[in-house]
């Protein structure tokens, strides 16, 4: 598309897919579920057009980028996925040089972790959707989320190993697709057992072509699983982070959400935004 390049990178024990275009400042970006770097192949033109170095990479799990153990959702934990960046920017920067970084959803969710491990590599963070969640001395994101919407929460239907892929299987990788890239619902994602997808319409900035690009692209890499186990590793980034209890991220950070952003919608997510400190 447009120019852009693609490689692989060996990264912490990985075969990272990697496409980049543009010469200049590095802007490294992050994609989400269930993205690739995909997601940002107009950013990548835009940033290359106005004097950057666009990289966005298939994250742990995903797309062409392969090594992950996808069959055990502990290699999907905050550790291991910033190891993967950190060894993704000892290939492409010089010794000393920062990057700026711009992550959605997942992505973002590690963009907030890698800045605050590793301010050395980072120049400034755009994070989209996703805020920095405190560490919550309650319990972890998966089990708050079920107090409040019980088992049909689609976080919480995640967790099984196998069960929410079958649910899936019964679905095309289209239909799935094409669910989750024009959500558009501030309330709840619930996804009751044996519950489909009604059909989509798409937007005009998605076209068909899209669908079919991130379809079979998850067809490729064998299915959702590697997507999913960032989902069932969130007890375990509980346990891990808690010794950065009450750190905060010290680079410049813009933060960008919309008011019918899922997140946004999530309970005392907006009062923490607007008004509690965020």
């Amino acid at each position: 598309m447009e120019g852009i390049q693609h490689k692989f990178i060996h990264a912490n024990g990985l075969n990272m897919h990697v496409a980049e275009k543009g010469q200049g400042p590095i802007v490294l970006l992050l994609h989400g579920f269930p993205e690739l770097w995909y997601s940002w192949r107009h950013q990548t033109v835009h940033l290359a057009d106005h004097g950057y170095r666009a990289v966005a990479p298939d994250l742990r799990g995903y797309g062409q980028t392969t090594g992950a153990p996808v069959n055990d959702h502990t290699k999907f934990t905050v550790p291991y996925v910033v190891g993967d960046l950190i060894g993704l920017l000892d290939a492409i920067t010089n010794e000393g040089e920062k990057v700026f970084v711009v992550g959605h959803d997942w992505g973002a969710y590690m963009a907030w972790y890698l800045c605050m491990f590793r301010l050395d590599r980072v120049k400034a963070l755009v994070n989209l959707s996703v805020v920095f969640f405190r560490w919550n001395p309650n319990g972890d994101m998966v089990e708050l989320l079920r107090r409040e919407y019980g088992d049909d929460h689609y976080m919480t239907r995640f967790q099984k190993p196998g069960e929410i892929e079958a649910e899936f299987a019964k679905m095309s990788y289209q239909t799935f697709m094409k669910k989750f890239l024009t959500l558009r619902d501030p309330g709840p994602l619930l996804f009751p057992k044996g519950k489909g997808f009604l059909p989509v319409t798409l937007p005009p900035w998605l076209l068909e072509e899209d669908i079919e690009y991130f379809a079979s692209q998850h067809e490729k890499a064998g299915g959702i699983t590697g997507g999913i186990n960032y989902y069932r590793a969130l007890h375990l980034n509980w346990e891990l982070t808690s010794a950065w209890r009450g750190a905060k991220v010290m680079v410049p950070t813009k933060f960008v959400t919309g008011d019918m952003d899922l997140v946004y919608h999530m309970p005392g997510v907006k009062d923490y935004i607007n008004h509690a400190g965020f």
